[in-house]
């Protein structure tokens, strides 16, 4: 119990950080980038309304009311992502640390952000995507290929195990990502180049933070147990 119990508290607290550090990193880099690919929408939509009508779904209001959801929805990710990376280190037995957690927290980087992305980069809204169960299937088993492939290469350190890691890690790459054959959007190419490098140099240190702090704060919560 007393386990659970720090692997919870560390996950809340870094979670919590982490999610209002993403929330204002996300204001400076990616949110720019996003509302002016809505600008594209909305004139794309106009034209389409000119010929039939359709409803809009509920959004919340520029300002204060956005942030606050932008916010909440970070912080309630980063805390489940924070559970995940702690109870996966305390689970394997590994030593607890902001060092071991640090470099915990590069691997989910490369897990969850570079190798799904390799197939489906982060997108701007208004740009057609393959149907969503598809991608959503692809994207985990891309995520659950790539960390068995990484622990097999870090924790069996054998020619074997490096070939089926290899091999693991491209699997889903060699299937392919779900992809259109063919999209229309009038939102420009550099515009999609410049959100998916802001994405990912986004994700990079909120990780690697998440990663550290988790490892700070289990240390500490349970050196009392």
């Amino acid at each position: 119990m007393a386990v659970f119990r720090s692997i919870v508290f560390s996950a809340t607290l870094a979670g919590f950080i982490v999610g209002i550090f993403v929330t204002f990193a996300q204001r400076v880099a990616t949110v720019p980038l996003i509302m002016q690919a809505e600008v594209y929408e909305r004139q794309a939509e106009a034209v389409d309304h000119q010929h039939t009508t359709t409803d809009q779904a509920w959004q919340p209001a520029e300002g204060f009311e956005r942030n606050a959801y932008t916010a909440l929805f970070n912080v309630v990710d980063w805390i489940g992502f924070g559970l995940l990376l702690n109870g996966v280190v305390v689970l394997l037995r590994r030593p607890v640390t902001w060092r071991e957690g640090f470099l915990w927290g590069l691997g989910a980087f490369i897990v969850f952000v570079i190798a799904p992305g390799l197939g489906l980069p982060p997108e701007l809204p208004g740009i057609p995507a393959a149907p969503l169960l598809q991608r959503q299937m692809w994207w985990v088993a891309t995520v659950l290929a790539t960390a068995a492939g990484l622990c097999l290469i870090v924790f069996r350190r054998s020619p074997i195990a490096a070939a089926i890691a290899i091999l693991a890690i491209a699997a889903p790459h060699l299937v392919g990502a779900p992809r259109l054959d063919h999209v229309e959007t009038n939102i420009p190419e550099l515009l999609s180049r410049q959100f998916i490098v802001a994405v990912t140099i986004t994700a990079l240190p909120c990780w690697a933070l998440l990663g550290g702090l988790t490892g700070h704060f289990y240390r500490r919560f349970s050196e009392p147990a």
